[in-house]
């Protein structure tokens, strides 16, 4: 079993999608690095020698920003826009979409599940 970065690449699955399982790495984006490096995509994590796995750490440590760095990253941005209080700020600190989407009814995500009032009676059936 390969690890890169932190994180135990799974040992049957292509390297092309194993790579996916790297905070900040799309398929897109492990395409990219696997043609750099010249190794087949369709190869098996098992497949690979120890200079190919060397070669990609390499890759990956100095070109690319990964898991926990990538993360510290974007909790830092977040935090200095709810710091000077812009509308993505506000946004973040009370849990509510920032984009623009609609929250009368949707948004279900971010705001919660359905809250029922206490105390309120059904209607009696007749």
């Amino acid at each position: 079993m390969a690890r890169i970065a932190g994180v135990d690449l799974p040992r049957n699955k292509r390297i092309e999608v194993a790579l996916t399982y790297i905070y900040g790495i799309g398929l897109s984006r492990s395409q990219k690095i696997l043609k750099t490096i010249h190794i087949d995509p369709n190869l098996r994590i098992i497949n690979l020698s120890d200079e190919q796995i060397v070669a990609l750490r390499n890759v990956l440590n100095t070109e690319y920003q990964i898991e926990g760095d990538l993360r510290r990253l974007e909790s830092m941005n977040i935090k200095r826009l709810m710091e000077i209080s812009s509308y993505r700020g506000k946004r973040h600190r009370t849990g509510l979409p920032l984009r623009g989407q609609r929250t009368r009814t949707n948004a279900r995500t971010r705001r919660g599940g359905k809250k029922t009032m206490a105390g309120k009676k059904k209607a009696p059936r007749k």
